[in-house]
C-alpha cells in the first residue's frame, strides 16, 4: 500500500478548517479526486503534474487517488495545490514517510513549479495553530502575513523545489525572486492625508461627526451638492482610534480573504474605509458570489467606516440588506451549498441630497423636482434603516465670506481624535463588565436599567416623546448619544443640555436644541 499524507486548510468565509490530504497510488494510470472539490480544485491535477515534472521530480505512472477530508465539507480554491503535490510525492516514496504530516501547506503552484500568492493565509494559519499545527509552508509573498500568528514557525518558499529540499533536510536551492506585484491599494489609501482642518466652517456638522466617531453612532448627512458631505465622511476614519491587536488580526483576516490586503502591508492597524459605488450589487456590498463566497464592502469596513454616498441612488434591496449588520454586527450569507457568517460591525455614514436634482429647499437655486418626486426620493431609504441612524445632520453650504475665517479656525483631525480617544476610554471603563465597548452598541434595555440619567436631565426627551416626534426606540438611541456627548465633555452623567443636543441630532434638527430645553 502506497499512501502519502499532508495537511492544508479549507476556508469558509473567514473561518478555516484543517483538511487532511491523502494520496493513494496503485493500479492503471489515472487520476481522481474525492471530497467535494470545486472546478478550480479539480484542475489542480494538471497544475500539480506540470509543477512536479518541471521541478525535476517523477510523476507516478499509476492511478493516483487524492482524498480531501472531512469529505462532507465543500473544498474550493487553488491553495490546496502544494499539499496535494507533497502527498503524492510522499506516496511515491520520493519524500520521507511522514514528512508533511504535522505541517500546514497552503499555496498555489504554477506550471513551472513556482508558488503563487493566495488569499486567506491569515485565517488559514490561525486555523492550523488552533488545531495544534505549529509549522506552516506558504508562498514567500504571504510569509509576512502568516507570521502575524504568534507561536507558529513559517517557511516562506518561492517554489516547489525549495519546499521539497526543506522536507528532505537539504539546503534550499536559490531561486530568483518574483518581480514585485502591484497588488491592491490599502482600503484606507489616501485617507491619511485628509484632515478636518481642510473643512471650513460647518461647526455643527463637524460636531455631529465627532459625536458619531466617539460613540460609534451611525450618521446621515443631508444637504445640497457641494455642501461638504463627502469631505466630512472621508475624514471620519481619521478621528477613530487605532485598532487593538485582536481587532487588527480580525480585520486583516477579512481583507486577506477578500483579496484587498496589499502585499507590503500584512497587518491592518487603522480602521478601514469602504465606499461602494451606488451601482454596486447586493453581493458586492454584503458579500456573496456564485462559486466562492467572499466578503463584501460591509465586511471590508468591519471596525471602520462604510460610506454610502448618494444613498437613495443605491438599490433598495442593498440598503435593506444592511439591517442585520446594523443590529448584530455580522452578515449571514446563505447559498445552496453553504451558509457563511462574515463580521460586519461598521460605522455607517449615509450622504444624500434633498432630492434627485439636489436643490430642494435651496435658497440659491430652484428645484426641478415635483413634490411627489421629492417624497419618493426620500422614501428610497426605508423606515427601518432611518430608525437605526442616531445622528442626523443637515449641512448648509457655507457663505463665501466665512470660508477663509472658518478655515483659519478649523481644528486638525489630530486634536479631535484625542477627544474621541478620551471619550472612548471613558466608555470602556463604564462598560468594562459588559459585552459592549462603545455607547452605540449598548442595547436599549441596558440603557434603561443601568444608564438612565438623573430625572431633571430627561426633560427634552419627555417633551419630544409626549409630542409623538420620538418613539420609544428613538428615545433609547437618543440616550446613547447623550452619554457620548457627556463622555466628550467629561461629565459623569448626561446633563439636560447633553440630552437636548442628543434629541436634536436624533430628530435631524442639530443646532436648534435650545428650543427643546
Amino acid at each position: 500500500m502506497r499512501l502519502g499524507r499532508a495537511r492544508s486548510v479549507g476556508l469558509s468565509g473567514v473561518r478555516g478548517t484543517v483538511v487532511d490530504i491523502e494520496a493513494h497510488i496503485g493500479g492503471m494510470p489515472g487520476f481522481s479526486m474525492v471530497g467535494l472539490p470545486d472546478t478550480s480544485l479539480v484542475e489542480a491535477r494538471d497544475r500539480v503534474r506540470a509543477a512536479i515534472l518541471t521541478s525535476g521530480e517523477t510523476w507516478p505512472l499509476q492511478r493516483i487517488t487524492v482524498s480531501l477530508s472531512p469529505a462532507s465539507m465543500p473544498k474550493r480554491g487553488s491553495y490546496f495545490d502544494l499539499g496535494i503535490a507533497v502527498a503524492i510525492l510522499e506516496a511515491d516514496d520520493q519524500l520521507p514517510a511522514g514528512a508533511g504530516g504535522d505541517i500546514v501547506f497552503f499555496g498555489e503552484l504554477s506550471l513551472d513549479g513556482r508558488l503563487r500568492a493566495v488569499r486567506g493565509v491569515l485565517p488559514a494559519v490561525l486555523a492550523g495553530a488552533k488545531a495544534g499545527l505549529a509549522r506552516v509552508v506558504v508562498p514567500e509573498a504571504n510569509a509576512a502575513e502568516a507570521r502575524l500568528i504568534p507561536g507558529v514557525s513559517v517557511l516562506g518558499a518561492r517554489s516547489l523545489s525549495q519546499v521539497l529540499a526543506a522536507l528532505r533536510g537539504l539546503p534550499m536551492p536559490e531561486e530568483p525572486p518574483d518581480p514585485p506585484a502591484a497588488g491592491p491599494e490599502p482600503v484606507t489609501a489616501g485617507l491619511q492625508a485628509l484632515d478636518m482642518a481642510d473643512v471650513a466652517g460647518q461647526g455643527e456638522a463637524k460636531r455631529g461627526v465627532e459625536i458619531a466617531a466617539a460613540g460609534h453612532h451611525h450618521v446621515m448627512l443631508g444637504g445640497v451638492p457641494g455642501a461638504g458631505k463627502t469631505m466630512l465622511a472621508r475624514r471620519l476614519p481619521g478621528l477613530l482610534p487605532e485598532l487593538s491587536a485582536d481587532e487588527s488580526l480580525e480585520v486583516t483576516a477579512i481583507h486577506s480573504v477578500a483579496g484587498v490586503l496589499p502585499p507590503h502591508q500584512p497587518l491592518v492597524t487603522r480602521p478601514p474605509f469602504a465606499e461602494p459605488h451606488h451601482t454596486a450589487s447586493t453581493a458586492a456590498v454584503v458579500g456573496g458570489g456564485s462559486r466562492q463566497i467572499r466578503p463584501g464592502a460591509a465586511s471590508i469596513a468591519h471596525r471602520g467606516v462604510l460610506f454610502m454616498d448618494e444613498a437613495p441612488e443605491f438599490s433598495i434591496s442593498v440598503l435593506d440588506a444592511l439591517r442585520q449588520p446594523l443590529e448584530n454586527g455580522e452578515l449571514v450569507v446563505s447559498r445552496l451549498e453553504a451558509t457563511i457568517t462574515f463580521p460586519a460591525r461598521f460605522l455607517l455614514v449615509l450622504a444624500m441630497n434633498p432630492c434627485r436634482c439636489g436643490y430642494h429647499g435651496s435658497r440659491h437655486r430652484d428645484c426641478t423636482c415635483s413634490p411627489d418626486a421629492v417624497r419618493r426620493y426620500w422614501q428610497r431609504i426605508s423606515g427601518p434603516i432611518r430608525d437605526r441612524i442616531d445622528v442626523r445632520i443637515q449641512i448648509d453650504p457655507p457663505a463665501i465670506a466665512s470660508l477663509d475665517a472658518g478655515l483659519a479656525a478649523a481644528e486638525p483631525s489630530k486634536v479631535v481624535a484625542e477627544r474621541v480617544l478620551a471619550a472612548r476610554e471613558r466608555q470602556h471603563r463604564r462598560l468594562a463588565d459588559t459585552p459592549w465597548r462603545v455607547n452605540g452598541e449598548v442595547p436599549g434595555p441596558h440603557v434603561r436599567r443601568h444608564l438612565m440619567p438623573p430625572g431633571r436631565a430627561l426633560g427634552p426627551l419627555h417633551e419630544s416623546f409626549s409630542k409623538g416626534v420620538l418613539t420609544a426606540r428613538g428615545a433609547d438611541r437618543a440616550l446613547r448619544v447623550a452619554w457620548t456627548i457627556a463622555d466628550l465633555a467629561g461629565h459623569d452623567a448626561p446633563t439636560r443640555d447633553d440630552v437636548a443636543e442628543a434629541v436634536s441630532y436624533r430628530l435631524g434638527s442639530s443646532g436648534s436644541h435650545d428650543r427643546l430645553s
